[in-house]
């Protein structure tokens, strides 16, 4: 199922039929979609302007065609990156402008998604020596460009293992740290990061 950040509320599609899943409250909408494209607008301004919404559910019995006339309404910017653990299973954070964060970044012409990570991750955080697991998760958020223009960008994350210990935070692209830290820890909340990592993390046992 695909899980969309629209900043902190999170939308997601469901096959009409499964419509008893759902309810609505305060914090939930859930929309039916029968075609008509432009009302996908109210759920993502609804989205983008929300405070209080924590998941929007859409439900349509084109499950496809929901998906295709969602993702139309988007710049599609592919991005990779990777959940790095050293020997101690101690995974690589990085800090970037008030967020705890894990290294990725756009995908380059040219390039295959784990080739980008792999990169991604030397080029934020000074590691070399790489190893590559598989493929965990694909994550998916949205943004806004210095034109104004909505920009859907689909992360590939890879495991990856590496025995380097040393880091070099990237500073031209405003990475302020770059830490070991256990998955626990991490998780414990005193590393304030985006629900698209949590999610990462959570795809990974």
């Amino acid at each position: 199922m695909y899980k969309i950040y629209i900043n902190k509320t999170v939308i997601q599609f469901a096959p009409q039929k499964d419509v008893a899943q759902y309810k609505v409250t305060p914090e939930h909408l859930v929309g039916h979609y029968h075609g008509r494209r432009t009302g996908l607008l109210n759920y993502i301004d609804s989205a983008e302007k929300s405070e209080r919404l924590k998941s929007i559910t859409l439900l349509s019995e084109d499950l496809e065609g929901l998906i295709n006339d969602f993702f139309s309404f988007f710049k599609l910017v592919e991005a990779a990156g990777g959940l790095v653990f050293n020997p101690q299973k101690e995974l690589l954070a990085i800090f970037r402008i008030g967020m705890w964060d894990l290294p990725k970044g756009k995908i380059e012409t040219g390039e295959t998604p784990d080739v980008a990570a792999v990169r991604e991750v030397q080029e934020e955080t000074g590691i070399k020596n790489i190893r590559l697991g598989e493929l965990l998760h694909t994550s998916y958020h949205t943004y806004r460009n210095r034109k104004g223009k909505r920009c859907l960008k689909p992360t590939f994350w890879y495991e990856m293992f590496t025995n380097d210990v040393e880091l070099t935070p990237q500073g031209e692209e405003d990475i302020e740290q770059a830490i070991w830290v256990s998955k626990e820890a991490f998780l414990g909340g005193n590393y304030p990061t985006y629900g698209s990592i949590l999610d990462v993390l959570d795809s990974c046992d």
